[in-house]
């Protein structure tokens, strides 16, 4: 007898999907918070102190800083006096000559060796500056004004050396655009020693 032939054939069966290579499977992590990236990174808002305490920080250590520099600041390596003054008036030139006795002190620890002498004038009319004559003019400065040499010592010539704790006396000359009657009445006179490898000049004034 022969077999019957069913009415419909029986539904083809689907392959299984092939996995693709190299693939991860998928984790079901379950219900749960999810991750925020920005909290991850974080923000300045949350990262940073406020506002007010960075300012105070600032500041002290601004205050510390120049503390610092106030205490570290460079100074003059030594001191001294104007110790005599001897004026002339040079005739017709509206000018006047003076010879200043000057003592320097070394009060750092290392020799001080002068680079150049300054003397600078104030009076109602202004200020007026001269650097120091040379040495070898002095006997030509004493013979034409011999008021000059009543109190004068030997000059302080440049690469004058002072030791530690020593000190230097001497003498310079200088002129100046003013009458004497001007350079009598004046302000002030100073000379400023300016030594080598030092920041400040060591300035006497009288």
């Amino acid at each position: 007898m022969p077999e019957d032939i069913p009415s419909q054939a029986p539904p083809a069966s689907t392959p299984e999907p092939t996995p693709e290579p190299n693939s991860v499977p998928a984790i079901d992590l379950g219900p749960g918070p999810g991750i925020n990236i920005a909290e991850e990174f974080g923000t300045a808002e949350r990262n940073l102190p406020p506002a007010k305490i960075v300012a105070i920080v600032l500041g002290a250590a601004a205050i510390v800083l120049g503390m610092f520099a106030f205490v570290d600041r460079a100074k003059p390596q030594g001191n001294g006096s104007l110790d005599n003054i001897a004026v002339a008036e040079i005739p017709d030139q509206h000018a006047v000559m003076a010879a200043i006795n000057v003592t320097v002190h070394n009060s750092g620890k290392k020799s001080m060796w002068i680079h150049d002498i300054k003397a600078k004038l104030t009076t109602d009319g202004g200020e007026f500056t001269d650097e120091a004559g040379s040495a070898v003019d002095f006997d030509r400065y004493f013979q034409a004004f011999p008021v000059l040499k009543d109190h004068a010592l030997a000059a302080i010539p440049p690469e004058t050396e002072i030791p530690p704790g020593g000190q230097a006396r001497g003498t310079i000359v200088v002129s100046f655009p003013v009458t004497k009657d001007d350079f009598d009445k004046r302000k002030s006179l100073s000379v400023a020693i300016q030594p080598y490898d030092q920041p400040l000049p060591v300035v006497l004034t009288r």
